[in-house]
């Protein structure tokens, strides 16, 4: 039974919609019954009542990022894919995620991972993740609203990932809780932000920085060339016990 879908217009696929099978949806071409996706399959293709088409698929990590509601600025799938990339989290894998935000790093994070317990002191904030994750369908994910800083814990973590403001002393707390081979990864919007983290991060082994630049490429009449968007986030910093 489906119970989230992304409905996506047949006719235009920049018209889509983050829906769960309950309710109505209202849209400019029409409405949708969407308590009857319980009784389709991914792949189905669903009418509003003036005979727009949209097409069901399965919603996806980025899907999330790109439809749930946002408090602050996340981190970017890009920044988030370099961090999956060099940890090689699983699905066997505990994480340990710190602040939630609006919960979207805990999403992805959630949808290889076999568990994630993600802090986040805001409470605000908190309640948004929670509600995020509780849309995004994911059991594995447990929302703390708490400080990181003052954490107790019996599990170890495999991968820790730590997107605060007061990232140096959230080092000192959670790296007591690193599985041995571990990885912490830091999301650091400025240079200083950045040294400070590997400082706290000098006893580790296999340190490593990066800025990820995605640049799209954009196709015209003219030609094509790069989107002039800016591509700079932050700077991402990973460490292995």
């Amino acid at each position: 039974m489906i119970e989230n879908a992304l409905l996506v217009s047949v006719a235009n696929a920049e018209r889509q919609f983050l829906v769960r099978s309950e309710g109505e949806l209202h849209t400019d071409a029409g409405v949708i019954n969407l308590e009857i996706l319980q009784a389709l399959e991914y792949g189905s293709i669903i009418t509003t009542h003036l005979g727009t088409e949209f097409k069901v698929l399965k919603p996806r990590a980025p899907d999330y990022f790109r439809h749930l509601k946002r408090t602050g600025a996340p981190m970017m799938p890009k920044d988030i894919g370099i961090i999956l990339a060099h940890t090689g989290l699983n699905t066997n894998d505990i994480a340990l995620d710190a602040g939630a935000g609006s919960g979207i790093t805990a999403i992805f994070l959630g949808s290889v991972a076999e568990h994630v317990t993600s802090y986040e002191i805001n409470s605000g904030f908190a309640k948004r993740a929670a509600q995020n994750v509780r849309n995004a369908g994911l059991t594995n994910i447990d929302i703390v609203e708490g400080d990181v800083l003052e954490m107790t814990s019996e599990a170890e973590f495999d991968v820790i990932t730590l997107d605060l403001y007061d990232v140096v002393k959230a080092i000192g707390v959670v790296k007591e809780y690193l599985a041995p081979g571990g990885f912490i990864a830091t999301f650091s919007p400025f240079y200083e932000q950045a040294f400070e983290a590997r400082k706290a991060l000098a006893r580790f082994t296999q340190i490593k920085t990066f800025e990820v630049i995605e640049r799209e490429m954009q196709f015209g009449k003219r030609g094509t060339r790069p989107a002039t968007r800016v591509g700079h986030t932050g700077f991402v910093t990973i460490a292995r016990a």
